[in-house]
């Protein structure tokens, strides 16, 4: 078709006169107006807002509750968000007005898109779904405010492949993959959110705040699987056709995932695990619980590893937990003197040494049996065997290397005070035989 340019000049020059004669209508000035005072209004009511409560206007930190955090981003889209329901209902207020709102529709237009990007400023931290909802949803919104938004799904759904009695439309693979991703940022903002809540519920104990958190992941999963069926566009109802082959997969094929789920509920329930601990495993793996998910428990060991550990190990082996009862536990140090040493003067001095230490439990008011005591523990070789048992909070190893503090202060107390520490010596005698046998020699070796 060819370009009529007489007439393209023609609707370029009513365009523009009607642009003109909308600049001379004080109707526009008024509107304009209108708009000021709607946002400084609205600025103003803001400002009052946050300043007259000690929650929204408190910048947060890390140690922040989440709902104060929660708060303080609310009152971040205050401004906007009274901006936009004021516009609203200008926007409907102005429909009986003798003249054409234009102004205050476009005002109220152009505050949906403050507001939408101050929501995705204010509560969306990840910078692959901010640039996501910015460049994928904001033109969206757009183009609803512009009625264009119809056209383009009619479009979309036009183009569509049939495969037997399935339809499959681009608007259908274009909705599940926007609303799909959405739903998936959603349900993993909420869940962080709703078990940081859960988690700093002091009035609970650790247990069933595990047990509070586990269930809300689950609903919440749960919810946003049937959200997502739903945008799919399959129909609920029909699941329960399914229903008795899906329990018997989860019989079947999903057994040890089930298994593991119930198992990890059990272990919150009995509180016979809670985060914290430390334990250690039938086959000698050990760690403190840091973490429990549906599945799995995360172990933390000293080295640095994190070991995913099912649940249902925990119910079906062997378990030690070292913490569980009481975090303090008792352990001993082995060393040895020489037979000359004064021994009882000499454990006195050592029992001294050792309760000084930071980490051990010492002090008068201490039960006798749980402060430090040294003893023999045999006779050896080339001197005496003797230990020395002490109480602590945590187990001795990783950062708590309380063993090796306290063989450094033993090696240094019976240095300080000349106390041998011996060792293994042998003494060699060459033994002289007759004269008829003087080319051949015994050797005796005797143990001193």
């Amino acid at each position: 078709m060819d370009f009529d340019l007489p007439q393209f000049s023609e609707q370029m020059y009513a365009t523009f006169s009607m642009m003109q004669q909308e600049l001379l209508n004080p109707h526009t000035y008024l509107q304009l107006v209108a708009v000021a005072v709607i946002y400084l209004l609205s600025f103003y009511i803001a400002h009052k807002l946050r300043n007259s409560n000690r929650i929204t206007g408190m910048m947060p930190s890390e140690s922040t509750h989440p709902i104060v955090s929660f708060a303080y981003r609310v009152g971040e889209i205050l401004f906007p968000l009274i901006a936009l329901v004021l516009l609203l209902f200008s926007a409907e207020f102005s429909q009986y007005l003798p003249y054409s709102p234009w102004v205050i529709k476009t005002a109220y237009a152009i505050a949906v898109l403050l507001f939408f990007n101050a929501l995705i400023k204010a509560f969306v931290v990840n910078r692959m779904a901010a640039s996501a909802f910015r460049w994928v949803g904001l033109p969206i919104v757009f183009l609803k405010l512009v009625d264009l938004l119809p056209a383009i799904i009619e479009a979309l759904e036009s183009v569509a492949i049939n495969i037997g009695n399935i339809e499959i439309s681009a608007y259908g693979i274009v909705r599940v993959l926007i609303f799909g991703g959405f739903l998936f940022w959603l349900g993993r903002a909420s869940n962080s959110f709703g078990k940081a809540v859960i988690k700093r519920q002091e009035s609970l104990d650790v247990p069933t705040r595990e047990v509070f958190a586990k269930l809300f992941e689950v609903t919440l999963f749960c919810i946003i699987i049937l959200l997502l069926l739903n945008v799919m566009g399959i129909n609920l109802t029909t699941l329960a056709v399914f229903s008795g082959a899906l329990g018997v997969g989860i019989g079947f094929g999903l057994q040890s995932i089930a298994s593991n789920f119930v198992s990890g509920i059990i272990i919150l329930l009995d509180k016979s695990l809670t985060v914290g601990d430390f334990v250690e495993l039938e086959d000698g793996q050990s760690g403190f619980v840091r973490e429990f998910r549906m599945r799995y428990a995360v172990l933390e060991t000293y080295d640095g590893k994190d070991i995913l550990v099912p649940n249902e190990k925990f119910i079906s082996g062997l378990l030690t937990n070292w913490t569980h009862k009481d975090p303090k536990q008792r352990y001993r140090v082995d060393f040895s003197v020489a037979y000359a040493t004064d021994i009882r003067a000499m454990v006195e001095l050592i029992k001294e040494a050792v309760g000084q230490h930071p980490q051990v439990i010492n002090g008068p008011e201490i039960p006798f049996e749980e402060r430090p005591d040294c003893e023999i523990d045999s006779f050896g070789d080339s001197g005496v065997n003797m230990f020395v048992e002490f109480w602590m909070e945590g187990i001795d190893d990783g950062k708590n290397r309380v063993g090796g503090d306290l063989l450094l202060t033993i090696f240094e107390t019976l240095k300080e005070h000349g106390i041998q520490i011996p060792f293994p010596q042998r003494e060699v005698r060459i033994l002289n035989d007759d004269e008829s046998s003087a080319n051949t020699a015994g050797i005796r070796i005797k143990k001193g």
